[in-house]
């Protein structure tokens, strides 16, 4: 049988991570759901630590757009739900999810939390389901799901090394605006804190208002990849 659901990790160099997030999915994958990790030439131990706990193992070059395109061209599912690997996902997420689909919704996303402590980091999550609300925008590790046909029908990512969850954000807004679930998903915190959580928001804003503005994606990747200016 066609499973209902094919989840898309998208990892490179997460073998500390990524058992957290494929232990919370295995009663998923148990009920019939589909795992497919996407390794993005890792360096340390990401596939042996993930062989066992998912139906697919798949190599690409690195970069989420390409890797995530390689899951979905996998899958089998009649939706793809794509989780970043630093991602915790609990049973309530999961049953809102499974009841959500039920209802046959085009795409959708998660609330976020971020995993630091601090009222700060609460208060950013919150900023970012709320411009998420007021967008219909979704970013990579608020679990963006869609169908699959829909998915497929708009060719998928675009082959660009940022922005590409906006991107595809973007067009699915068009058709119709994203089912908004919680409980919130909980995403790693790490870079904001090893980067400084206000010089990291600001690094954000940048990138996203020069995407709006028209400035390239590669020229973005960049600035993200450098980190918050001193």
């Amino acid at each position: 049988m066609r499973p209902l659901l094919s989840i898309i990790i998208p990892a490179r160099n997460e073998a500390q991570a990524l058992p957290l997030l494929l232990r919370d999915l295995a009663a998923l994958r148990t009920a019939g759901a589909e795992i497919i990790l996407v390794d993005g030439a890792s360096e340390d131990a990401t596939c042996a630590v993930a062989a066992s706990w998912v139906d697919q193992l798949l190599s690409s070059k690195p970069g989420r757009a390409l890797q995530m395109n390689t899951g979905a061209a996998a899958a089998h599912g009649d939706y793809l739900w794509f989780v970043h690997a630093d991602t915790r996902v609990d049973p309530g997420s999961i049953q809102s999810l499974l009841d959500t689909l039920l209802e046959q919704p085009l795409w959708g996303r998660f609330d976020v939390r971020l995993s630091g402590k601090g009222m700060l980091l609460r208060l950013i999550g919150a900023m970012i389901n709320l411009r998420s609300r007021v967008s219909a925008i979704a970013t990579g590790d608020q679990g963006i799901f869609v169908a699959r046909k829909t998915f497929e029908s708009l060719n998928g990512y675009a082959s660009i090394p940022l922005m590409e969850d906006v991107d595809l954000c973007r067009r699915l807004r068009v058709l119709v605006r994203p089912r908004c679930l919680r409980p919130a998903l909980l995403t790693s915190s790490r870079r904001w804190e090893q980067n400084g959580i206000l010089r990291t928001v600001v690094l954000m804003w940048r990138i996203r208002l020069g995407y709006y503005f028209g400035v390239s994606p590669e020229s973005l990747a960049r600035q993200y990849h450098r980190g918050p200016r001193s």
